[in-house]
């Protein structure tokens, strides 16, 4: 018997995984000719590779969450103006959409609220899974995650040292140096709330 529910799935998700790469290349190239930047003079900003940028720019790959966020703090970007939707877009929406990045499958990001110029601020929450390991490169200098657990168990990487905390925890990280987070359980849910105190680059 045909099952035709897996499949249905499966092109659903794929389908949003080509609009959040659509979406993240539209913002990179855009930002790109805002600032008059050069691929090479992006991937001296970024430390991501040319080779790298330009696929992501013609959509033939997906960066990781990672990556994503090296080319954030190198635009001086909010990591948020990638992934939300700006067409149609208001403060008041009350939708919230699942972003699935196909090269992480094992962390799942939600913006709650993206970047508001006023207040500096963009929420997320996210899911870890199958005890990953998720790094971050340092951000934007004075950048802040307020990360309070909601579910499981979360560690969090921060000074080279490994602090764990429970449902209901909360922690301010200083995200502007190197750090990490970790599910502990096999499924953890966190909110982060994180804070761009010198502000974001825009598209003109």
């Amino acid at each position: 018997m045909i099952k035709y529910l897996p499949l249905a799935k499966f092109t659903m998700t794929s389908r949003h995984q080509n609009e959040i790469a659509e979406r993240i290349a539209s913002h990179l190239k855009a930002l790109r000719k805002s600032r008059s930047l050069s691929l090479d003079k992006t991937a001296q900003l970024t430390g991501v590779s040319k080779a790298m940028l330009g696929q992501i720019e013609r959509g033939e790959s997906s960066p990781t969450i990672a990556t994503l966020w090296k080319i954030a703090t190198g635009l001086s970007a909010s990591f948020s103006s990638f992934i939300t939707p700006s067409v149609g877009a208001t403060p008041h929406s009350k939708q919230v959409e699942e972003n699935r990045f196909s090269n992480d499958p094992n962390m799942d990001v939600k913006t709650l609220f993206p970047y508001d110029a006023l207040t500096q601020f963009e929420v997320f929450s996210l899911v870890l899974k199958n005890r990953h390991e998720q790094h971050s490169t340092a951000h934007q200098i004075g950048v802040t995650e307020r990360i309070h657990v909601t579910k499981g168990c979360l560690s969090v990487l921060q000074n080279g040292e490994w602090t764990s905390l429970k449902e209901g925890e909360q922690c301010v990280l200083n995200a502007d140096q190197a750090h990490g987070y970790k599910d502990e359980v096999g499924e953890t849910h966190f909110i982060a709330v994180i804070h761009y105190p010198n502000g974001t680059e825009t598209v003109a």
